[in-house]
Parts: C-alpha cells; structure tokens; sequence
C-alpha cells in the first residue's frame, strides 16, 4: 500500500509530543538501465498468408507479427503444379494459409497435399477457407482504404490517402489486392495480436512490403542439410532448453557476427533468398570491401558498437499502437535513435558512391533528432525506472510541477497536522499519523489500544471509521476531509496528467515510424555486411566475380570453410565447369579420400558468391546458377514413413525433374541402398538422361565408389563427361592420401584400408581383402579351412552328446526314429 504520512508519539518508544517524523513506503529497487535495455520480449512469431490462384496467376500476401507488417507480392504466373507458391512456403513457413472456398481444382489438390504432409509437423500449417465473397474486389479495395494505420498520418484526407496507399499497394494487381482484402477479413476475425484487447482495438498495421521471388536460387532443405548451412543443436543449458535452438557448427555459425537481432535476422533471410541479381550481389560485395581495407577497421569497429544499440523497433511500435508501452522501451528507443544518428553522421564521411552509404546518410532524415529531442526532454528515465511508471521531467507541464511540488512537501505538512489531531484525541492514544492512500485520500491512522477488542470499540467521537489493518485503525476526520478537498488525489492526477503526456509523445513517434522502419532496414543491411566483412578477414576470403555468360563456376584453390577449421591441415582444390565441356564430371577414389568434401565445398562457395559473401577461394567466378540440388545425405524420419533408398530416390527425382542447364547437381554414393546392379544401373540411367540432353545438361558432379560404371563402359564417350580422382600413393602396405583432385580413374576402393583404420580385426580384413580378389577375378569363393575344421569339431562333439545322453532302457525309445531325425542330419554336417 502506497502512502506517506506523519507519526507524532507519546511513548518512549517512539517521538515524544515535542517530536515529528515522516514516513514513507520503501521506494521500489531501481532496476539496472542495462537490464532495462536489453529488456526485450520475443514474442513467437506467427505467419499468416492469404493466397489466390486463378488464370494461371498467383495473388498473395501474409501478414508478419514479429514486425506488424503485412507483405505482398504482385500478380506472378505459376505453372498448374504451382511452384511459386511452394517456394514462398518453403520460405515463409507460415501458421495458417487462407484462401477461398470457391477455388480452383489445382489450388484445391495442392492444399489438401499440403494438409495431409504429417512430416511437416508440427508446423504444419492451417489450411482456412472463408466465403468467396470475402475476396470480392470491391470490397477489398474498401477494406485497404478504410483500414486504421498508424503510418498514415491523421492530418491526410481521404483522398490523400488514397493516393498515398496506391503509391504503396498496386491496385492494378488484382488478385494481390482481392489476397489483401481476404488477409484483412481473417485478420479482423482472428484479432491476431489483440485477443484479450477491447473489441474497438484493431490489429496493429506498421506497414506494406513488397517482396519477389525473382532472381532467387532454388535450394531444397535437404541440401541446406547436407552443406550444413544452418545446423540447429539442443540448447547444452538446462535453463534454456525450453527456450528453443542454438545454432551448431555450420556456415551460417561461422558468418553470423551481427550485433543486433533484425541484422541476424536479414542474414538468414538472405540464406534462404540467394540470388542471381548481379547488381545486388555485386552492391553487397562493394561495402565488405570497403570494409576490408585496413585504413577502415576503426571505422568498422565504431559502427559495430553503434548497432548493438539499435533494438527491436516493430515490436516497441506495436506496443505504442496498443498502448502497452514499457518503460524500458522509451530508454531503448532513445538509444536506438540516437545510434541511428551516430551512424548517419558517420556514413556522410564515407565514400557516397557506395548505395548503402548513400541511403544512411540520406534516409536517416531529421525526424531522428526530432523523436530523440522530445524523448530526452520529456521523459524522466532515472524516476520512469525508480517509480516503473513513466515519468516526465520538471518544467514540461507547470501543472504537474505544482502538484509535484506538494507531493513532495506533504511530508512535513501532515506531521503538523497529525500533531493537531493528537491534541484532540484520547489520552490513552499514544501516537498517530496522517496518511495519503492513492485512490482514497488522506486517513487518520492511530494504533490499535488493548481495550478495543469488538468492532464497536473501534468508535471514536468526531472520526468516522474506515478499516482496520495490521493493527492499526484508519479514520477520516474533519481535517482529513479538509486535505481531500484541497489537495484532491495527488498521485492519480500526477499519473492521469503523465499517462496523457505520455500518449500525445507516442502520437509523435508513430507519426515517424516510416522512418525507424527505414532505420531498421538500413542498418540490419549494414550489420550483416560488417559481419560478413568481419568472417572475410579472419578467414582470408577474397572477393568472387560473376559473369552472366558463363555458365556454371570457376574455383581457384577453394576450400570448404568448415573443414578448414576443424582439420590441422586443409589441401585446398581448384573447380572449373564452365562452357560445354565437361559438365558432368564422374569423381572416383579410395574410401576417406575427401570425394564428399570436394562436393560439399562446391556447393558451398557457389552458395556463398550467391549470397553476396566473399568466398574461401584465391579466385572465383560464378556464372547464372539458377538452382542448387544435392543427394549426398539420407535425411532420415520415422515421421516420413519411407525407406531410405526411397528418400535417396526421391532426391535424385526432383533434381533429374528440376535442374536446367544453369543448375548445380551434387550427388555422392547414389544406388548404394539397393543391390549392386540395381544401384549401378539406376546410376548410369540418370547420367546417360542427363548427358542426352547435350548442351542443355545441368552441370553434375557425380562421386561414386561404383567403378565398374566406368570399367564396363555404361557411359557414351564424349566431351560432356570428364573423370576425376582423389590423388592417392601406396607405400608398401599403407595408403598416403594427397586430398588432390586431378584426372583419372580411381583402380580400386580401398575399402580394406579403411576398414582397418576403422579398427576391425586384422583376420576380418585379410579374408574381406582375399574374397574381393576372388570376385574380381571369377574365381569360385572356398571357405576358411582353419573355420572349417572348428565346425566339424564342434558338429562331432554336438554328435557324441546325443548319443551319451541317449537312454537304451527307454521303454518309449525307437532307435529307428533316433538314427534318422537325429544321428543322419548331423553325419551330413560333418562330411
């Protein structure tokens, strides 16, 4: 219970009736501003997108809670299977998918697939039809118009805001905009974001985005798998396992040095949108260089340190909308300003003809120093902490300054006026006090006398009884009436007075949120960069070139950049499948001879260059790579109901289905989940498919252990197809391992080196070594003779058993049935 008060006493124990004191409630802990700052809840994101199809078009748009924005992508034609929409799936991984109930068949066929995929569990998402008159056109383009954002400010008309939202939404895209108007209605229905929050608070819009799968790379999950570009682990911490994932060795791992969340965020963003866009590849690249230059680490560094400061803004304007503003929030959007104005003035001595810098210092507008000039003279951060509440400094409302300047010297007041009320109270009353209670005004307290035992004791003439609390009894009196009238609710009003203040701050704020949102963008962009600048220097990539003529890739001396930091020593190789020579290269070598580690470090540099990162090479050249397929790893599940072999299969279908001539086809060990021929023969028809389409054939790395696939010719001859191993030397009885790629033919596997290396008993070797020779030379298998003997003794002694155990006084003993059930078979063993 909030109160201040005065304590006049009779007693030794307490201030004689000369003597005053004040009380005051313990004032709440201030908490550390840097637990205040970092203060930041993350709310689990949930993705809900609305999707048309009609006429061969895809119209679509999802609405994110983790930045309150609703995302749209314009009209785009997608084939009847509808592929677009499965790569936007595939991305976004949203909760639920609406749509209408009145769809097309193809549409219809996909979401019940998409429903019944129990392995996507438990992101399965919800497939949501609502009435086609929902997705009317009029009606939607009524809902966009009419919807409440807090970006719009309140002083535009109508029409004003109209041709505001048509510079932002393509009204000429109409199944997008008939996809927006069903989002909105879902949206309305569902109140996603404002559940429990009066009916008459909407869900909170911070903006429209734009977003294109144009010039995207396919890649597939399972190929971020086996390259190990993102590898989530169990959290090793018991008090944050329930927290979720972190994230284990893999290349995002490594690359990630982001210093604030939005820029982790966009990293992986662009991990899964690699693209083919050359000027925004090549727009990346210009600011890691720049940033690599030696004059430029300082500079690097500083900027660093100012993007630790810049926090999750959507999530403080979302509570802005909703009124649900934290103190911490207003400390953290102070900071996040003012960082943003310490990059600006940064990035205006920087080089402006890099973009990234250009826009810094050109979109960070004055609205910045505007939000944090009126954040910093209004808001009172050390008593908004101290009190949990916001608080407002002196001399910005003469108001609350007065009303505060009473609150402050009530102290010393009441002590005069609880000496007052004792003068006239019972002798017997030792002491008492005049408190203020928020809500319900000053009382008189007075402790509790021995003789007041019933309720009817509590009466005292002139004072009206309140209540009765830890042993003290709580009156008004006349005086106390008198305070309330003319003091009235301090507390309250100062709060009512602050809270008001407070919300006419966030309208200003809420007003600029075009531009903190504009900061965000900016400076996540520029943290991944400094990251990706960072990993370059520590690791010695160099800079990849691109080349819309070539088609494939040019690697001088690359090297897989996990490898590389886990071995002592790294043999790094070289790459070239360009033109229309040699596209698909055949690789053979021993067991262990790093086959999967060349393919795997292919994939890895040309995703890097796609990603816009220097690479783990001394030169690369990537040409137009439109997609990326792998079947190096069986991603095993219980959950998918499906062999092995058969998950292996379908790996190689959707790349034999997929791949065109500017794709990258990785494959190591395919057909080893059958039998041999089986598995060889599959493996040669899809090189032979591939390799009749001739110029138009993908570029494919095949590693194999399969070397009669070359030894037996099941291979045209020609330019097309080019043959590698793993350089290898024996001396004597050991295997050296060069880890060098180089032409030619692999004679053997080497799997009995191997599988001594393994540690498998030397006697288990020698005979698998022995059996080997024997095949490849058609000569018939014998058994063991040292194996053999044993089981023959073993055979005679089980023989002598039966017959001591036999008993020739056995009534029920027939010697006819003995001899041939079980003396015969056993004779049979033994010779």
């Amino acid at each position: 219970m909030a109160s201040v008060g005065a304590t006049p006493g009779r007693t030794p124990q307490g201030p004689g009736p000369g003597e005053a004191s004040a009380s005051f409630p313990s004032p709440a802990p201030v908490p550390d501003p840097r637990e205040a700052e970092e203060e930041e809840e993350e709310e689990p994101a949930e993705i809900h997108l609305c999707v048309l199809w009609n006429s061969g078009y895809l119209g679509l748009a999802y609405y994110d809670t983790s930045d309150s924005t609703i995302y749209f992508m314009p009209d785009a034609p997608d084939h009847e299977s509808l592929r677009l929409l499965q790569r936007v799936l595939d991305e976004i991984d949203p909760q639920s998918v609406v749509t209408s109930a009145k769809q097309d068949e193809n549409m219809t066929r996909f979401l019940g697939k998409l429903a019944s995929q129990e392995h996507r569990e438990p992101k399965r998402p919800e497939i949501i039809y609502l009435p086609s008159v929902d997705f009317g056109l009029e009606i939607s383009k009524q809902r966009l118009l009419s919807g409440n954002y807090s970006f719009i400010p309140d002083s535009m008309t109508a029409t004003e805001k109209i041709l505001f939202l048509s510079s932002i939404i393509p009204f000429d895209c109409l199944l997008t905009v008939r996809a927006l108007g069903g989002l909105l209605k879902f949206m309305g229905r569902r109140r996603i974001g404002v559940e429990l929050e009066d009916y008459n608070v909407s869900v909170p819009i911070l903006g429209f985005k734009k977003f294109v799968l144009t010039h995207l790379v396919s890649i597939d999950q399972d190929t971020y798998s086996v390259l190990q570009i993102f590898k989530s682990e169990p959290h090793p911490s018991v008090y944050k396992v329930a927290s979720g994932l972190k994230e284990g060795l893999s290349l995002f791992g490594i690359l990630n040095r982001c210093r604030c969340k939005w820029g982790e965020k966009l990293l992986r963003l662009w991990f899964t949108r690699p693209t083919q866009d050359l000027g925004e590849l090549n727009s990346r690249l210009d600011v890691i260089q720049f940033f690599l230059l030696p004059q430029n680490l300082d500079m690097a560094q500083m900027l660093h340190r100012l993007l630790g400061h810049i926090k999750n803004v959507p999530l403080i304007l979302k509570r802005m909308k909703l009124s649900h503003t934290k103190v911490s929030d207003w400390q953290v959007l102070y900071k996040t300003v003012y960082s943003a104005l310490g990059l600006r003035g940064a990035c205006r001595s920087l080089p402006q003809s890099i973009q990234l810098f250009r826009d810094i210092a050109q979109e960070f507008s004055d609205d910045l120093h505007h939000i944090a000039s009126l954040i910093g003279k209004v808001v009172d951060f050390e008593g908004s902490l101290a009190e949990n509440r916001f608080t407002v400094l002196p001399n910005i409302d003469p108001e609350i300054d007065e009303k505060k300047r009473r609150l402050t010297g009530l102290p010393s007041f009441l002590t005069e006026v609880a000496r007052k009320e004792l003068e006239n109270l019972d002798p017997r009353i030792p002491s008492c006090s005049v408190i203020y209670i928020p809500l319900i005004g000053f009382l008189l307290c007075i402790p509790r006398l021995p003789s007041m035992v019933e309720t009817n004791d509590f009466e005292i003439e002139g004072l009206d009884f309140m209540f009765l609390s830890e042993e003290k009894l709580h009156y008004r009196s006349a005086r106390t009436k008198e305070l309330d009238a003319l003091l009235g609710d301090l507390h309250c009003d100062i709060r009512d007075q602050e809270t008001l203040l407070m919300y006419q701050l966030q309208c200003q704020v809420l007003a600029r949120a075009a531009v903190l949102t504009r900061v965000l963008d900016l400076a996540s962009r520029l943290d991944v960069l400094l990251a990706l600048a960072s990993a370059a220097r520590d690791y010695g990539y160099s800079r990849p070139h691109y080349s819309a003529r070539l088609l494939g890739v040019r690697i001088q001396n690359g090297r897989h950049p996990l490898m590389e930091l886990c071995a002592r020593t790294f043999v790094p190789n070289s790459t070239e499948c360009g033109g229309y020579k040699g596209r698909v290269k055949v690789i053979t070598g021993p067991n262990s001879s790093g086959k999967s580690i060349y393919l795997k470090q292919v994939g890895l540099i040309t995703f890097m260059a796609l990603v816009g990162s220097f690479v783990p090479a001394e030169e690369a050249e990537i040409g137009a790579v439109d997609a990326i397929f792998t079947r190096i790893h069986s991603c095993e599940s219980i959950s998918l109901g499906l062999s092995t072999f058969m998950i292996d299969l379908n790996q190689v279908a959707k790349a034999v289905n997929n791949a065109t001539e500017r794709s990258l086809v990785l494959i190591d060990e395919f057909g080893k989940g059958t039998n041999t021929v089986d598995g060889l023969a599959l493996l040669a028809a899809v090189i032979r498919h591939w390799l009749a389409l001739g110029p138009t054939c993908p570029h494919i790395f095949v590693a194999t252990n399969f070397l009669s696939l070359i030894q037996l010719q099941l291979l045209p001859q020609g330019p097309l197809v080019q043959y590698l191993t793993m350089e290898t030397c024996e001396d004597g009885n050991d295997l050296v391992f060069f880890y060098q790629v180089c032409e030619g033919v692999a004679n053997a596997s080497h799997a009995s080196h191997t599988a001594a290396q393994a540690g498998l008993p030397e006697k288990l070797v020698a005979r698998g070594k022995e059996v080997s020779d024997l095949i490849c030379s058609g000569k018939p298998i014998k058994p063991v003779k040292e194996l053999l003997k044993e089981k023959q003794m073993e055979n005679c002694q089980t023989l002598v058993n039966k017959f001591l155990k036999l008993d020739l006084e056995d009534p029920n003993l027939d010697l006819d049935i003995f001899m041939s059930q079980e003396v015969l078979p056993a004779a049979t063993t033994i010779l």
